[in-house]
């Protein structure tokens, strides 16, 4: 049998193969996912959010600097967890959701100092803030199965920090919906709470990474 050429072999192994289809741009998949996001959660806050009150309560600078830093990090988040699923995108990416975030939790705890050391004012305790928790994980569960599906389409190399970056975005948009529905401004319980539903979030999707793989 005659040794093949380089050309044959490769025709031989190339023969049959489908073309494989290319991604779109890491940017382009990140704002149809978040426009596909926003369309449905704007829906249902038109149907069951009080938006007049919404907005006078977000019309005081630090808490609209509050919602803004709540959004951006997720949307920053998701974008990076999009880049990060490629091999040819920088690690970098990883720290992009932290200077938003930082902002976000500074913003939190500026207003959890009018209350001095106290748990906040009354009626407005450990109670509420355990519905906090569950409106967080409840909503941030059916995001970060959506987000998954899509960043599964680039096999990322190393899955690890796509998930945890994909659900530190999910958990921030769930947290940033939530405070369509939260009536005081946020006191320590409330802050620790928060805090506690996104590392839940962000362990739940470590542990599943290897869907991304």
């Amino acid at each position: 049998m005659e040794p093949r050429s380089t050309e044959q072999l490769i025709a031989s192994l190339s023969q049959g193969l489908a073309p494989v289809r290319p991604l779109w741009p890491p940017a382009r998949r990140a704002l149809l996912w978040l426009v596909a996001v926003a369309l449905v959660v704007g829906a249902l806050l038109l149907r069951f959010a009080d938006l007049p009150a919404w907005a006078g309560r977000y019309s005081e600078w630090r808490m609209a600097i509050e919602a803004a830093a709540t959004l951006l990090t997720g949307i920053t988040a998701v974008v990076a967890a999009f880049h990060l699923s490629l091999p040819d995108r920088s690690s970098l990416w990883r720290y992009a959701p932290l200077p938003p975030l930082a902002l976000w939790i500074a913003t939190s705890g500026l207003g959890c100092l009018q209350f001095g050391v106290g748990l906040g004012p009354p009626g407005a305790r450990v109670g509420e803030s355990t519905h906090c928790f569950t409106f967080i994980i409840g909503v941030s569960v059916p995001l970060t199965v959506l987000l998954f599906a899509v960043l599964r389409r680039a096999r990322p190399l190393d899955p690890l920090p796509v998930a945890l970056t994909a659900a530190l975005g999910v958990a921030a948009l769930a947290a940033f919906v939530l405070q369509f529905f939260h009536h005081f401004d946020v006191t320590a319980i409330d802050l620790l709470t928060h805090l506690a539903a996104v590392l839940s979030v962000v362990g739940l999707a470590s542990a599943a990474r290897r869907v991304l793989a």
